[in-house]
């Protein structure tokens, strides 16, 4: 889970790029899937959550490969200020 926040006036650029980054990080073995959400009281704030297998197919399988520098220089200058990423389990699911 990662919440970012997207410098003003650069969120139209910014989810065009986020389409063009998807195609990376989907091409990472142990990748679920992945959500990004729009805040609806703050325009330039997205929540993205994304699903792995484990911790380690993210932190070493995507961020340590080559296409992880690809999804960088597309996506990382638009953030003020850089986000955090978190890892969760789930508890509890309940969606439809």
């Amino acid at each position: 889970m990662a919440n970012l926040q997207v410098k003003e006036g650069m969120e139209e650029q910014f989810e065009l790029g986020f389409k063009t980054a998807g195609q990376y990080i989907s091409s990472i073995e142990g990748y679920r899937g992945h959500t990004l959400k729009k805040c609806l009281e703050h325009k330039n704030k997205y929540l993205l959550l994304v699903n792995w297998d484990s911790v380690e197919a993210h932190e070493v399988g995507f961020r340590k490969s080559e296409v992880y520098l690809k999804w960088k220089a597309l996506l990382h200058h638009y953030y003020e200020p850089f986000p955090t990423v978190e890892h969760y389990s789930t508890v509890l699911d309940n969606s439809f």
